[in-house]
């Protein structure tokens, strides 16, 4: 018979994290490498206590915001490569709820997320607790219910032998690199300090292992029958090629079979931009060179990607009509899409097999040719773009292509770069030259206003000995700010890059090129008293949560500031104005992106330009 251990339900919940271990590189280390925790009565008097009990395993860090402590536990298991993973726990009602726009993102992006939040009393005796908004029709649920649609798996423990089951479900779904997404967890008041009699066993450390899908021979055998017969093969490497550590057999493939290589955002640095068969970023925020490689593609292999609209350019990307489209994926769900050949297993491992049965087959070289010439004219036009002329933008402002230029320029290897939302993830993915495997993180999977800051603070904990450096819009840094404090006080250093434009910037540009006026998204169209338009001055205020700081009177100071950021011992944040109106500040593409068009405008320019959008329909792929 089992011996056993009288713990509550937090103890044994904390006790069970503390054992999961997993090997990097040779060397054995928690799982759970790191706890974000902001208390209040819903986690504090049990939950709180246990996470300090194995504080030494899992360090707990303090946030500022129950969405960012989350986002930055995002962060941290993508630098890591979805191989450790951040918790976030939270109170209940608000703090709970505060995580949902994290769970959004970890959802999307298929990345592993612990959320664990207090609920409302399970016996109901104390009803209505604080922060519990009620049902009227259904009073089991509460407001951690919310969560059901944004996580891979949710259940409330009710009960202490529950977490027996509970428990590894949670763990597989974190590590399969199939359902791997966020988890949710939560843990009513009466039931936290809830004793059990649980099997020692339960407890023993074990150490887990991301598993590698073996693909079906037949699948494999029908992708390179198709593959075989290819005149104009393309890869479109995306964000799965990163987390199953296949980035060398990419390069491998492409080079031996003669394929050109384009990438996804999530996928950018999968391989050197110095490979000739690197054929640059596709789609809507990427180069011109992959979107006409994509244009003449006969066939598509596709290998960690779930094809967002931002990838295929609403699907017009692909103008060959007998192009067949290949999926390698270790999702079902991604892997079936758009009436591909799917082949489900690992990226790595299919990649392998596949190359193998290819044998000595190679593409065309005019294919690979025409690849290499396509991505050098677009690095030719990135240069112009991250070197512009005098004269071309505003006085005094510079544009995000050339601070990504300097950037580019300035940054060591192991550095990381990161962003999220506005216009700089297309501006970093369009002009981004890899230098290194990796370090580049841009959320748009959700393209979440927010990330970048608190994703710097996570990143940086998941690289403690190099430097993160965080691109951040002024309307994203307005959003969510405070983990500059985080960083302050926790002594995570990072670089922060402010942008400012003077609002949404990129968004009014869209405003204006469907055919609509300015409006409510730049300061100076917002609805305000007469006058000088208030600004905000990052610089004062980013000092005032213990950054250093400073504010750039023009551009060619940007590379004494960032030799002072290198050095500094502890955040230090960089503003610069940006060019928000002029053509030449913003980066362009041939690509082809759908929005929702009114069939009615009441203005000839207006008329023009929705007719001049809907024109790109005429290239889309229907029934995929």
């Amino acid at each position: 018979m089992n011996n056993t251990v009288r713990l509550t339900v937090a103890e044994a919940l904390a006790k069970y994290l503390a054992a999961q271990k997993i090997q990097i590189e040779g060397e054995t280390v928690p799982l759970f490498g790191a706890a974000f925790a902001i208390f209040g009565h819903g986690n504090v008097t049990c939950f709180g206590q246990q996470l300090k009990n194995i504080a030494n395993t899992i360090p707990t860090w303090r946030g500022q915001n129950e969405q960012s402590m989350a986002i930055a536990a995002i962060a941290y298991a993508k630098a890591n490569q979805r191989r450790r993973i951040g918790i976030a726990t939270s109170s209940i009602g608000p703090g709970s709820t505060n995580m949902l726009t994290a769970a959004g993102i970890a959802h999307t992006n298929r990345l592993p997320l612990l959320l664990i939040s207090g609920d409302a009393y399970v016996s109901r005796l104390p009803d209505p607790v604080l922060q519990q908004p009620e049902n009227f029709n259904d009073p089991s649920v509460t407001a951690i219910d919310a969560f059901k649609p944004l996580t891979r798996y949710w259940d409330r423990i009710i009960s202490p032998s529950q977490l027996m089951h509970t428990l590894p479900q949670a763990l597989d779904t974190l590590l399969d690199p199939a359902m791997c997404g966020p988890v949710f967890l939560g843990l009513p008041q009466d039931i936290q300090g809830v004793a059990y009699d649980f099997p020692d066993i339960f407890f023993t450390d074990k150490l887990h292992r991301i598993r590698r899908p073996e693909p079906e021979i037949l699948a494999l055998e029908e992708a390179s029958s198709i593959l075989l017969k290819a005149k104009k093969p393309l890869i479109i490497s995306g964000g799965g090629v990163h987390y199953s550590l296949a980035t060398d057999e990419l390069a491998q493939i492409a080079s031996k079979h003669n394929i050109p290589v384009v990438e996804t955002i999530a996928g950018r640095a999968s391989m050197l931009q110095s490979n000739p068969f690197n054929a640059g970023p596709i789609g809507v925020t990427g180069s011109n060179s992959a979107n006409h490689m994509a244009n003449e593609a006969d066939v598509v292999l596709a290998i960690g990607t779930r094809l967002q609209d931002f990838t295929t350019g609403s699907w017009t990307v692909f103008q060959n009509p007998e192009m067949k489209l290949i999926s390698i994926n270790v999702a079902k769900f991604d892997a079936i899409k758009h009436q591909s050949y799917p082949v489900l297993g690992d990226a790595k491992v299919c990649m392998t097999k596949l190359s193998a049965l290819l044998g000595d087959w190679r593409a065309v070289k005019p294919w690979s040719d025409k690849a290499k010439k396509e991505a050098d004219e677009w690095k030719a036009l990135v240069h112009c773009r991250t070197h512009p002329e005098a004269g071309d933008l505003l006085p005094n402002l510079s544009s995000y292509g050339e601070v990504i230029g300097k950037l580019n320029h300035l940054m060591e290897p192991g550095d990381t770069i990161l962003t999220a939302a506005g216009g700089l993830p297309a501006e970093l993915a369009m002009n981004w030259q890899s230098y290194q495997i990796g370090k580049f993180d841009i959320d748009f999977g959700y393209s979440c206003m927010g990330y970048e800051i608190a994703g710097g603070w996570g990143a940086k904990m998941a690289n403690p000995k190099k430097e993160v450096i965080v691109l951040v819009g002024d309307g994203s840094y307005l959003m969510q700010n405070s983990d500059i404090y985080s960083s302050v006080l926790t002594g995570h250093k990072m670089i922060v890059v402010v942008c400012d434009n003077g609002g949404f910037a990129v968004i009014n540009k869209l405003q204006q090129n469907t055919g609509n006026d300015s409006f409510n998204n730049l300061f100076k169209d917002c609805r305000r008293p007469e006058g000088k338009v208030a600004r905000v001055d990052f610089a004062k205020h980013a000092e005032a949560q213990g950054a250093i700081s400073e504010k750039l009177t023009s551009i060619i100071e940007f590379d004494a500031a960032f030799a002072r950021a290198k050095a500094a011992d502890r955040t230090y944040v960089i503003v610069v104005d940006i060019d928000p109106i002029s053509p030449a500040a913003w980066s362009q593409c041939d690509c082809w992106w759908e929005v929702g068009l009114p069939e009615v405008t009441h203005s000839k320019d207006a008329e023009k330009k929705v007719s001049d959008w809907e024109a790109g329909r005429s290239a889309q792929r229907r029934g995929v």
